[in-house]
């Protein structure tokens, strides 16, 4: 673990802000807001692979920062770097219902991924619990708008 601290007040902040656009767009999907729905839909797939694509950047930094550029570690961690992207953009081509489960996919893999040993000694202390909550919110909202497209 880089840092004793549990809790950063700044990634906090910034990483509850950044669900505003997958609540505010789930509820306007859901609730069926007229003329509003198509483009909140657009728009909520849109902000989920771009953050999606976000968290692959996370790890891309933490390869950097190894020293060993050979190594295994700085190897699988750029594999798992350039991964979120490579499932987010092509997943913006799939039908909305294949669209929405690779993306939510994405976010669950990748916090999989973080919670392995290796991740968690080379992230910050407070990363952790951060992100298992933004995921657990990001996989509620992608549940919520699925749901809505079964049922219709």
């Amino acid at each position: 673990m880089l840092s004793g601290k549990k809790f950063a007040p700044l990634p906090w902040l910034l990483g509850i802000a950044g669900l505003i656009p997958f609540v505010g767009l789930a509820a306007v999907i859901v609730l069926s807001v007229p003329g509003w729905q198509a483009v909140a839909f657009k728009a909520f797939l849109y902000y989920s692979a771009v953050i999606l694509s976000f968290l692959g950047g996370v790890h891309w930094g933490v390869a950097m920062s190894l020293d060993h550029e050979g190594s295994h570690h700085f190897s699988s961690r750029m594999v798992v770097a350039m991964a979120p992207s490579l499932l987010a953009w092509p997943a913006l081509m799939l039908s909305p219902r294949f669209a929405l489960l690779a993306l939510m996919t994405g976010f669950l893999l990748i916090r999989l991924y973080e919670a392995q040993a290796d991740s968690v000694e080379r992230l910050p202390s407070w990363y952790t619990s951060l992100r298992t909550l933004l995921t657990v919110v990001v996989v509620i909202t992608h549940l919520s708008v699925l749901a809505l497209l079964t049922l219709t």
